[in-house]
């Protein structure tokens, strides 16, 4: 089973992950300074969302997480979509993830795209190998990663803010106040993962109580993590914020000396924290998909407390590398597949936060958050733009998936009645 810690760690780098590599930097691009404020507001959001996904995962433990709550809430084909909008994310996601890394370690080896792309092979082959050993060999990894990764952070902005010069906030908003909502739509990226832990929840010892504990660790020190770098940045590189390396660019004023080897240690460390959490997360999910009726049965085995859901971590794997592949071959950047991860992740907070406020107890302060995450994900939804259309055909799969196995499943014979054809179907729970 799951601890706290272990829960945490899990939390921190599915939320933390690869956003502190190059989000600074782009963040600082889009908004100058003024970007401080869009660190802030998705700061100050993830504490209704945390909170939601929280009080959620508590009271309905189950590793099918946010597609669980909807199907409470709203039946079968919502959930679908929620679950599919999840799962199928994680495998475009994850290669844009991995790159990252792989653009530090050849800033500090060198060898250009070769080595950018071995590197983040390497790094999802890790972290399938890690998850083969379920649950609880993937929560010692991560809780490893997670303080290594803690102390590096701290090293880099504690290190560096001494340095810091007020001159470098002005002008504060160069390129005007409503490039700051352009950022936070950037900023998306680095905070999705509020939900990715829920799928986890009955895998902790006891979910009640050691889920919100989890989740307020992550919140605390996500929070502090992310706005300590953000304004580092800011305050101690000026116009070197926007550099594709602010990490580095800040350890190296903070500590002087060649920092390219340390920096892509760092970036290792984040990238395979994202990776971890949210195979992890999307494996568990795919059994209980299937489970559910939501995907084919044969990805059902490994959905209980406990247990590895192998098949489907193969398929997460396995899309993963044909995302890879496809990015290899045709050059694609990792720009358009950070949208299309975000919009996805967006309208699973969307329709997460609707279930809440149908699930949670009436005048609860759970209940409170959850309309504020309703109202903030609709908002975030307009933010990420046209990109979203990936979702919508995401999510048209799902209903198609679902609505013909309800067609299918059964079938009436004008003379005998209704006859069972042995498609199993799922009824809301």
């Amino acid at each position: 089973m799951m601890t706290v810690p272990q829960g945490a760690a899990l939390s921190i780098g599915a939320v933390l992950g690869t956003g502190v590599i190059a989000l600074p930097a782009l963040a600082a691009q889009t908004a100058g300074p003024a970007s401080l404020l869009a660190w802030g507001a998705l700061v100050l959001l993830s504490i209704p969302l945390a909170a939601t996904f929280a009080a959620l995962g508590a009271r309905h433990p189950d590793s099918g997480g946010v597609a669980t709550y909807v199907r409470r809430a709203f039946g079968d084909r919502a959930a679908a979509v929620v679950g599919w909008s999840f799962f199928f994310a994680v495998p475009v996601g994850a290669p844009a993830a991995a790159l990252f890394g792989g653009a530090y370690v050849a800033a500090a080896l060198g060898g250009g795209t070769p080595t950018v792309l071995a590197t983040a092979v390497g790094l999802m082959v890790i972290v399938t190998a890690g998850n083969l050993g379920g649950v609880r060999v993937s929560g010692k990894l991560q809780l490893g990663l997670a303080a290594l990764l803690i102390t590096l952070l701290v090293t880099a902005t504690g290190t560096a803010l001494p340095h810091a010069d007020p001159a470098n906030l002005h002008p504060f908003a160069p390129h005007g106040w409503w490039a700051v909502g352009s950022a936070a739509a950037v900023l998306v990226w680095g905070f999705a993962g509020w939900e990715a832990v829920t799928s986890l929840a009955a895998d902790f010892r006891h979910p009640a109580r050691d889920l919100p504990r989890a989740m307020a660790i992550a919140l605390l020190v996500v929070g502090v993590l992310y706005l300590g770098i953000a304004t580092a940045s800011i305050l101690v590189l000026g116009p070197a914020a926007t550099s594709d390396a602010p990490l580095a660019e800040l350890l190296a004023r903070g500590t002087g000396g060649q920092v390219r080897v340390i920096a892509a240690g760092a970036a290792v460390l984040l990238t395979l924290g994202t990776m971890n959490a949210y195979y992890a997360g999307a494996a568990k999910l795919g059994a209980a998909l299937g489970r559910d009726g939501a995907l084919p049965a044969w990805f059902a085995r490994g959905s209980g407390a406990g247990e590895v859901p192998r098949r489907s971590l193969a398929v997460v794997a396995g899309l993963g590398g044909v995302s890879m592949l496809l990015v290899a071959l045709t050059g694609t950047g990792t720009r358009p597949l950070v949208l299309l991860t975000s919009g996805s992740f967006v309208l699973v907070y969307l329709m997460g936060s609707a279930a809440a406020l149908r699930l949670l107890p009436r005048r609860s302060l759970a209940r409170g958050c959850a309309w504020v995450s309703l109202v903030a994900s609709v908002a975030l939804l307009v933010l990420t733009g046209w990109y979203v259309v990936g979702t919508l055909v995401m999510a048209a799969g799902a209903l198609l998936y679902v609505g013909s196995k309800k067609f299918f499943g059964r079938v009436v014979d004008p003379g005998e009645g209704t006859i069972d054809v042995g498609v199993e179907v799922s009824t809301p729970s």
